[in-house]
């Protein structure tokens, strides 16, 4: 497949991650600050790069959809749920990563139709993998800026699985892994929604997270991996929503390639909570 076969609309956003991404690089190999917010989460001048770029490139295709992101969350539930449709981004999901200077970074452009995920766009700007999916056209890889596009798959459950995990948020996931896949699992430690990446494309099984993410750092990879033929699923084995209410702060979940197990049945085994 060609990218002029792409749907014009995940073709023009793949171009708006793009140059993100080249705003994000300039700054990547200068000698940035690092700033604090509110939270003590970090910040650079490369998420605030990246949130100028994508903010005007999503407003020339619908001025009229709102835009929720990390940099930009303060709008009140009482507007928000409001919303059938909207744009939800991180414009550098990673920043630890960023800071860590080890490329484990992306962009993430989400677009969100009744709660649900309906188009991702996730850039990987130092290695220029850029994955793009919508609702019915599946799941796409370019390797490389103008490379031809891919389609990816997630694969089968895999014996031992491969588990991705976060290097920074080490909540104790083993009980949990091991009710789920037994004891011979492998792991591979990777930053940011990459680790929906390596499993829509499928070079990993699962992802577990245990603690805390907020919406915009799972729409868009969610998106990915669904067309991909995965699933992104909370605890207790049901399917992952956004717009739910005040706090964009989503529930603890598990990502999987192979959904034709029955995880929620295995989940509410383990008895978690």
């Amino acid at each position: 497949m060609s990218g002029g076969e792409l749907s014009p609309l995940l073709q023009r956003i793949g171009e708006i991650a793009r140059t993100a991404g080249d705003a994000i690089l300039v700054v990547y190999g200068s000698d940035f600050e690092v700033e604090h917010k509110d939270d003590r989460s970090p910040v650079t001048a490369a998420d605030l790069a990246a949130q100028e770029v994508i903010v005007a490139g999503l407003a020339q295709l619908e001025p009229r959809l709102p835009v929720v992101s990390e940099e930009a969350s303060t709008i009140p539930w009482s507007e928000r749920q409001q919303w059938s449709r909207y744009w939800l981004v991180d414009p550098l999901d990673g920043t630890r990563e960023f800071i860590k200077r080890n490329g484990e970074f992306t962009v993430n452009i989400a677009l969100i139709d009744n709660h649900e995920t309906v188009l991702g766009v996730v850039l990987a700007p130092v290695t220029g993998e850029l994955y793009v999916a919508r609702r019915g056209e599946g799941a796409w890889l370019q390797s490389h800026p103008g490379g031809s596009w891919q389609r990816i798959q997630a694969r089968a459950l895999a014996q031992p699985a491969h588990v991705a995990g976060s290097r920074w948020h080490g909540a104790d996931a083993t009980r949990v892994l091991q009710g789920l896949l037994g004891d011979t699992y492998s792991t591979l430690a990777l930053g940011s929604s990459l680790k929906f990446c390596v499993i829509a494309r499928g070079d990993a099984d699962v992802y577990l997270r245990r603690g805390p993410t907020s919406e915009w750092d799972t729409a868009a990879a969610q998106c990915v991996l669904e067309e991909a033929g995965g699933a992104v699923l909370d605890l207790r084995g049901e399917p992952f929503s956004y717009n739910r209410g005040e706090s964009l702060l989503n529930p603890e979940f598990i990502a999987v390639g192979d959904r034709l197990i029955d995880w929620r049945s295995k989940l509410l085994a383990l008895d978690i909570f």
